[in-house]
């Protein structure tokens, strides 16, 4: 495929949405020549922040609140938003007329021509993609950063040279659309397997099923970055198709790897054992986040960067926004917002990332998950908690009750805004405490999307001076 194929062809878009995906779609598509239908079940004004966004463009018909058949059955192409299942009954129709339906990300991978490399995991994936960009910037390479955060996809194949090196963070979505066209990033990073989106998935076997296509089309040349400290994704390694770098907490000396062995951090490349770092020299907080270190030094190792390139680097790892992201201190007390810790495991990490007391800030909705380890941990690591509002937050509660003592729960306040929170929060927390925001939940109800949690914590967090 190629970028001429869409001039003058009808295509649907299924889903606009407000998270600028849909928006991204829409003007990649008007930009090369196409025929655009947008359908959404929501209304003009719900979607008047992404309709503002493509206001002025030609070659758009707008079908808002309702979906009709034809723009199923009657157009080239259809491109659905990513939390549309394949067993939608309009999909369906598109996929028994023989419509190819597509996503932005399977769009994407046949359109480009550069190396990707693409990461995945239900937690750490962003930090590992940003860290991976970081690194292969500071050896003079020109990465690319596609799908991580609420940027588009499709517009990045315009500014893709001949060396650019893509990094594409691939959620499970995105990764059912590649099984299906059977794609394969060159390089993939498998981070780590936990419960999560199991609302949408029902089972953790078909959460995975689309996890795996990260490496199942890969070829014997590409390579396989995976955690060897997640023994589910131990044992699925053994399907790879393509070579294996390993990361791990422990010495891993028989293989090529990444490993830490007496608080340093070493690369295996299958004759040499090299040492790169101490641990206590990586400036991003979390014994987790170490982890994540691990994944992006095994990536940008197969990709081909010198020990010596990857050791340069590796002092000056940041690290993205709402990611345990240091935000103030504000009279000795330390904020930080972990929003995109929306599942309880994360959480925990964040929890276990501090020595300091930490006034948490948690709750939100549920993905049908389980809190009990969560609500174990909050009782015992932290000194005061402000909940949000939402169904997830009363099992967080009633779990808390379970391990903490009456005096720590009865004080536990649960709140309708992030302003309010965050006042608690300050009123709460003294000098040396850390205010944490690590919600353990999603964030609909009182937010958009989990962005907008940690920009609202921000916000709100610097109105305190």
């Amino acid at each position: 495929m190629d970028l001429s194929f869409f001039k003058n062809k009808k295509i649907t878009v299924y889903g606009l949405g407000l998270h600028g995906g849909g928006v991204g779609v829409v003007k990649f598509l008007v930009a090369k020549g196409a025929q655009v239908i947008v359908t959404d079940l929501d209304s003009r004004e719900k979607l008047a922040p992404s309709l503002e966004k493509l206001k002025g463009l030609k070659n758009i018909k707008y079908v808002l609140g309702q979906h009709r058949v034809e723009d199923f059955t009657n157009v080239d192409m259809v491109i659905k938003n990513p939390a549309i299942a394949w067993t939608d009954k309009h999909i369906k129709l598109a996929l028994e007329k023989k419509i190819p339906v597509e996503m932005d990300s399977s769009l994407f991978f046949k359109l480009c021509k550069n190396k990707i490399i693409g990461v995945t995991g239900t937690k750490g994936k962003t930090t590992t993609a940003v860290l991976i960009y970081e690194i292969l910037k500071a050896a003079g390479k020109n990465p690319i950063k596609v799908g991580i955060g609420q940027t588009s996809v499709l517009d990045k194949l315009d500014i893709l040279k001949k060396d650019s090196v893509v990094i594409f963070e691939l959620s499970s979505w995105r990764l059912s659309a590649l099984g299906r066209a059977k794609l394969s990033p060159q390089i993939a990073v498998f981070k780590n397997l936990m419960p999560d989106h199991l609302n949408y998935y029902g089972t953790m076997e078909k959460y995975l099923k689309d996890k795996k296509y990260i490496f199942i089309n890969q070829k014997p040349r590409d390579f396989l970055v995976i955690n060897y400290d997640d023994e589910k994704l131990k044992e699925i390694a053994k399907e790879s198709p393509s070579q294996i770098v390993k990361f791990s907490y422990e010495p891993l000396k028989k293989s090529k790897s990444v490993f830490i062995d007496d608080e340093n951090i070493y690369l295996n490349n299958g004759i040499d054992v090299i040492k790169l770092i101490a641990v206590k020299n990586i400036n991003i907080p979390g014994r987790h986040n170490l982890s994540n270190v691990l994944a992006a030094i095994g990536a940008v190792y197969a990709f081909g960067l010198s020990p010596l390139e990857i050791k340069k680097a590796l002092p000056n790892l940041k690290g993205p926004l709402h990611r345990l992201e240091f935000v103030i201190e504000i009279a000795g007390v330390k904020y930080y917002n972990d929003t995109t810790a929306s599942i309880p495991q994360a959480a925990i990490s964040a929890l276990q990332a501090f020595e300091q007391p930490i006034v948490l800030i948690a709750g939100g909705t549920d993905k049908n998950l389980d809190f009990e380890n969560f609500g174990k941990e909050i009782s015992e690591k932290t000194k005061q908690v402000i909940l949000l509002k939402g169904n997830a937050t009363e099992k967080i509660f009633s779990q808390i009750k379970k391990y903490a003592s009456k005096e720590f729960y009865e004080a536990i306040e649960v709140v309708d805004s992030m302003e309010k929170a965050v006042s608690l929060a300050r009123k709460f927390a003294e000098k040396g405490d850390v205010v944490l925001l690590s919600p353990g939940a999603t964030s609909f109800g009182l937010f958009n999307n989990e962005f907008d949690r940690g920009d609202k914590f921000r916000a709100a967090v610097k109105n305190l001076k």
